[in-house]
């Protein structure tokens, strides 16, 4: 678990998409939340799940409990007062969690994330889904799996509901991890000044 910032006050916990958007997008993650440290003073934390990353639990043993369980136990060790920050299917992991707000970037649903997956496992190069093997049983619990509420930030040409469109590239999309310093100054922006408005 990497963490940024202060030891006290709000802290914010990232949430990264599932699998393949995951490697594209974690860099990204990383600068929002370093921005919220060196130019808001908020404390974030990026946590490794199970079956993602450096974890050792293996890909084809997950469940979505269990991605839910390590989001929950990353929020507990961060301590202080808990805020989510979840990026595309990082949105369905915070549903069940104990902290005071949700914001989510781009969210994606569990049906939109299977839709995705089968997609790769047809045309894609790699073993199983983008290098991924996963259990039957977790692709079941997908089209179950919903996003709660939250404030909710998309790109500009996105007609799904949103509290705010923004201006920028949708790095989960690129062939290879990406970043766009001012879309992630941006957002780290919009979640400083939520953030200080829930403490108010």
């Amino acid at each position: 678990m990497v963490r940024f910032g202060p030891g006290s006050g709000p802290v914010v916990i990232a949430a990264l998409p599932l699998f393949e958007e995951a490697n594209r997008m974690r860099g990204f993650a990383a600068t929002i939340l370093r921005s919220l440290a060196e130019n808001h003073g908020i404390a974030g934390v990026l946590p490794e799940l199970p079956g993602t990353g450096e974890s050792l639990i293996p890909s084809e043993r997950i469940a979505i409990s269990d991605l839910r369980a390590g989001f929950a136990a990353a929020a507990r060790t961060a301590g202080g007062r808990a805020y989510s920050m979840a990026l595309r299917s990082g949105a369905l992991l915070d549903g069940s969690v104990v902290i005071r707000r949700r914001w989510h970037f781009a969210p994606q649903p569990g049906d939109a994330l299977l839709r995705a997956l089968r997609r790769i496992h047809r045309t894609g190069d790699a073993p199983g889904y983008g290098g991924h093997r996963l259990p039957d049983t977790f692709l079941d619990e997908l089209p179950d799996c919903h996003v709660e509420p939250a404030r909710t930030l998309r790109l500009e040409g996105d007609t799904r509901p949103a509290d705010r469109l923004v201006a920028g590239r949708a790095l989960w999309r690129e062939p290879t991890p990406d970043n766009d310093i001012a879309l992630a100054t941006l957002l780290a922006d919009d979640l400083a000044a939520w953030i200080r408005m829930c403490e108010a």
